[in-house]
């Protein structure tokens, strides 16, 4: 190897090593954390079903055409959650279901940190005229009630998983725009800054490689919280029913027992399933929020 090519990937190898050493430190901080080591383990969980539906239960799960049991059928030994208001497998329903909540779920709060992260980097970097017409716009959406927003959005765009997905992402983000503008604030007094641009350094520079890189621990706590908030949402967009009526999530399976009139008929195997499984997930994303926030900044005091 030439004296360059060494020099060239000396950098690159020591970047890794500290890549490496600051996830396992952060791994070690992590697992201290009781909460945040069970709800990682709740979500590996559901994630493997959600990932091995189609070796466990298939894709015929959904179908209406070759349903398993009658109507409305009772839990039993072959059907351990009972049957759905078509017969068909509610077990089966809800490891299937997995798949389109965390999925929209994920997406939706991707979209929203991404949105809220552009404008709060962009508003505390910038300033002037620009920070005060954005910050304002957020102030508009953060006192507009979200779901409201989320349920207009829904109700003019087609009904698909797309639209989910950008109803409660274009919705959800003031709230991560406002964190990062305070904590860009905070990072702009720095010296490094000063030197940055005594140096000649423009301000896509400034904000990639030196504003976006500390706003990012914020960026993956606030990430991780929205997850819960998104996959709730996906739930109650599901169940109002302005999502995909084609496919199978949890949302959309209590909808399907509200429209059965499982909930006056005492029918409680049709809506417990699909709502604990909404709610574990939901305070497992929690969970491990609160316990990426603790190690990220040991200030905040979050207990274990």
């Amino acid at each position: 190897m030439t004296t360059g090519k060494w020099s060239a990937a000396r950098p690159r190898a020591l970047a890794w090593q500290r890549r490496r050493a600051s996830a396992a430190r952060f791994w070690r901080r992590y697992r201290t954390h009781r909460a945040g080591v069970l709800g990682l383990a709740t979500l590996a969980l559901f994630v493997l079903l959600a990932l091995a539906a189609p070796l466990l239960v298939g894709s015929g799960v959904t179908d209406v055409t070759d349903a398993p049991g009658s109507p409305l059928e009772g839990p039993s030994g072959e059907l351990p959650f009972g049957a759905d208001r078509f017969g068909r497998n509610l077990l089966g329903l809800v490891i299937w279901g997995a798949r389109v909540s965390l999925l929209v779920g994920l997406l939706a709060a991707v979209l929203s940190v991404a949105i809220g992260t552009v404008i709060g980097v962009t508003a505390g970097h910038f300033r002037g005229w620009y920070a005060t017409v954005v910050m304002r716009i957020t102030d508009w959406f953060l006192v507009m009630p979200t779901l409201v927003l989320a349920i207009a959005l829904a109700t003019v765009m087609s009904r698909s998983l797309p639209t989910v997905v950008v109803a409660i992402g274009v919705t959800t983000w003031p709230t991560t725009a406002r964190l990062v503008r305070a904590q860009t604030l905070a990072v702009e007094t720095r010296p490094y800054i000063e030197r940055a641009r005594a140096l000649g350094g423009g301000h896509w520079h400034i904000m990639s490689r030196h504003v976006l890189p500390n706003v990012m621990p914020l960026v993956l706590a606030q990430t991780t919280l929205i997850i819960s908030s998104a996959i709730l949402a996906e739930a109650t967009l599901a169940f109002l029913g302005l999502g995909d009526p084609t496919v199978v999530s949890w949302g959309g399976l209590l909808q399907d027992a509200r429209e059965a009139g499982a909930v006056s008929a005492g029918h409680w195997w049709y809506l417990v399933p699909p709502g604990i499984a909404i709610a574990l997930v939901a305070l497992a994303f929690t969970l491990c929020g609160r316990a990426v926030e603790s190690v990220l900044d040991p200030r905040l005091g979050v207990s274990r």
